[in-house]
């Protein structure tokens, strides 16, 4: 395992983090696991360097950062051997005021949150989404209270538009307050849209960049056929998926990617990920495994180095597509 700064901040993280979103006990979505399945996922991500663990409030209802806190006490280890990040904006509880970023809902959430994980801090306390009614000050505020607390050590950003993301930094710098080291945003083969302006901002700012969804929801890795057939309970399940990937395009880039792979015994999900961990602004995929077949497909991406043939070729198929991901 290599490790990395997270952009320009000095926190050391594993250059694969481990997401929870599918681990959760008594979750109401079909494909996650309870916490007896994930235990030996986790342990072998450990014992394989993954030192980088990523959660939200939002998944499962808070079961997945219960989850999360008893799976990593459950390694044995030092609270300060393995970085957490969380995040907030989404709504949790019914009201007008269950989500979002006002001061009150991120001063609840975090609290709520560290319950739940049963810890006194996260590493990464990130912007779920960007908050269009909340004046982007009053956010940067309440979360700079967050880390002067020490409730939080850093920020990171969700999925915005790249102005976005600059105004909240412009912000923070101005009243002396704690920007952002981190953008969590949507980022695969299938859809390469932050290329456009994000990532040239985040390599700017000196942002680390931990995407989500690497393997467009699995459908890099066959999941889903160009037919209609759904070969996994998330596939068959998952509304997300249906709305962000399907079109011929998409499937074309999935078929190459499965050329590639085969031509060099690679499973297409290793030379996804291979790819994505060799693009300069990236330092993190974010590799949600309720197999262990699935972690052991990210630990050896991390060993394949593609040509620059192979990398044209998989990104020879892309077609441009409209924004997806910033709601």
């Amino acid at each position: 395992m290599d490790y990395i700064n997270l952009g320009g901040c000095g926190l050391r993280v594993s250059r694969v983090c481990l997401g929870m979103m599918g681990f959760g006990d008594a979750s109401p979505l079909a494909w996650v696991i309870d916490e007896a399945a994930a235990e030996p996922i986790v342990r072998a991500a450990w014992e394989g360097g993954v030192t980088f663990f990523d959660t939200a409030d939002i998944y499962s209802d808070g079961a997945s950062e219960v989850a999360t806190g008893r799976l990593l006490r459950g390694l044995g280890v030092d609270r300060d051997q393995y970085v957490v990040g969380t995040k907030v904006g989404l709504s949790t509880r019914p009201g007008p005021n269950g989500g979002g970023l006002s001061r009150a809902h991120v001063l609840d959430a975090v609290d709520r949150s560290l319950r739940r994980l049963e810890m006194d801090h996260v590493d990464l306390y990130q912007v779920h989404r960007w908050d269009p009614h909340t004046p982007v000050e009053e956010t940067m505020e309440a979360l700079h209270d967050v880390v002067r607390a020490g409730k939080a050590r850093y920020l990171g950003a969700s999925s915005m538009y790249a102005w976005q993301l600059a105004k909240a930094q412009d912000v923070a710098r101005v009243n002396g307050w704690t920007p952002f080291v981190s953008m969590q945003n949507h980022y695969n083969l299938v859809y390469r849209e932050e290329e456009r302006e994000m990532l040239p901002l985040c390599a700017d700012e000196g942002l680390g960049v931990i995407p989500w969804s690497p393997l467009a929801r699995g459908l890099l890795t066959g999941t889903r056929t160009r037919d209609g057939v759904h070969r996994t309970a998330r596939s068959a399940s998952d509304a997300i998926t249906e709305s962000y990937y399907g079109s011929a395009e998409d499937f074309d880039v999935v078929e190459r990617c499965v050329a590639v792979a085969q031509q060099r015994g690679d499973a297409p999900a290793q030379v996804a990920l291979a790819w994505l961990l060799s693009r300069p602004q990236v330092t993190a995929p974010i590799v949600g495994a309720t197999k262990l077949a699935h972690l052991q497909d990210a630990l050896g991406a991390l060993s394949l180095s593609l040509s620059d043939d192979e990398i044209a070729a998989l990104e020879a198929p892309y077609r441009p597509h409209p924004v997806l991901g910033h709601r």
